[in-house]
């Protein structure tokens, strides 16, 4: 004679269902915790990469300062006539 188990009652019912519920939910808060934490490392390393860059473009654009104010005096050079000892201006032939 094969065991019958006993019939649950309308309280163990609803006791078994609301365990059912909350593992439900654990599962659920536990998958969100992952993936915020997973969330939170990729904004960390964007972040990073983020600051990186700003880096590369301060020292690009401090390298395009030091290059204008080269090419200013470069160019000042080429303006300027050239003076000689005595400090008389000095022409090319090409300018006479």
């Amino acid at each position: 004679m094969p065991w019958k188990p006993a019939a649950l009652s309308d309280l163990e019912r609803e006791k078994h269902q609301l365990q059912m519920a909350v593992l439900k939910l654990r599962r659920e808060l536990e998958t969100k915790q992952q993936y915020a934490g997973r969330l939170e490392v990729l904004l960390h390393q964007r972040t990073e990469t983020i600051d990186a860059l700003n880096g590369k473009l301060e020292q690009s654009r401090e390298q395009v300062r030091r290059l204008d104010l080269q090419n200013g005096v470069l160019a000042a050079m080429l303006v300027a006539p050239q003076v000689d000892a005595k400090g008389e201006a000095v022409f090319d032939r090409g300018e006479l």
